[in-house]
């Protein structure tokens, strides 16, 4: 069965980095896009970045563009998102998502809290 795995998330101080990875199982990982999302206490779960199947195309959010890039290895069938210059607001939690009609899926999520 599909099975999405985050992981690398952590307490780090504003203006540090992370670098989240979203190891993939049971599809055929490269014949896929892949997003990452969050969503932080009492808000809606809000898209982060996508990234197309062979990692030519990306989207980032207005809210972390030039901060965050989404990269992908299909060699490793892993998605990355790493995080730069992080602020308060980027606490969340973050998960990993893919859709696969007819279903979308996703991880368990990491958490990552950004606090001096």
């Amino acid at each position: 069965q599909v099975q999405l795995v985050e992981s690398g998330g952590g307490l780090v101080q504003p203006g540090g980095s992370l670098r989240l990875s979203c190891a993939g199982s049971g599809f055929t990982f490269s014949s896929y896009a892949m997003s990452w999302y969050r969503q932080a206490p009492g808000k809606e779960r809000e898209l982060v970045a996508v990234i197309g199947r062979t990692g030519g195309n990306t989207i980032h959010a207005d809210s972390v563009k030039g901060r965050f890039t989404i990269s992908r290895d299909n060699g490793k069938n892993t998605v990355y998102l790493q995080m730069n210059s992080l602020k308060p607001e980027d606490t969340a939690v973050y998960y990993c998502n893919s859709y696969i009609a007819p279903n979308y899926y996703w991880g368990q999520g990491t958490q990552v809290t950004v606090s001096s």
